[in-house]
């Protein structure tokens, strides 16, 4: 099972029910991004340690947004050709186990468990 891993990306998040939305409905900052592939084809991953830039984290663990279904975008700073650097998941669904921790700023860092249907990893 191939481990794909990247340090500190920026994630949007948009839903998936929205084929023409153009705006995520939350961009986050990840200390590591983490994806399984193993030999079903079916994609795992873990987003460690992230915190919100833009939105609100907290609906993917809400019930709405247990049911919801989401695609995920990140640049792959290690790619030297930014015509490649897009990296996307689809069909994802978070585990319930979102959870987060309240930091003495009084800010919430989560982590969090996912399934996917599709992606480009590279």
């Amino acid at each position: 099972m191939p481990d794909f891993v990247w340090k500190k990306p920026v994630i949007c998040i948009f839903k998936e029910r929205s084929p023409n939305e153009a705006d995520p409905f939350v961009v986050v900052r990840a200390m590591q991004l983490t994806i399984t592939k193993p030999e079903d084809g079916k994609l795992s991953g873990k987003i460690q340690d992230f915190f919100t830039l833009m939105g609100d984290a907290d609906y993917m663990s809400s019930e709405a947004g247990m049911a919801d279904r989401y695609v995920m975008c990140w640049f792959d700073d290690a790619e030297p050709d930014v015509t490649k650097d897009l990296r996307r998941l689809r069909g994802v669904t978070f585990l319930p186990e979102v959870t987060y921790v309240v930091g003495a700023a009084h800010k919430r860092t989560y982590n969090a468990a996912f399934n996917a249907e599709h992606g480009k990893l590279t």
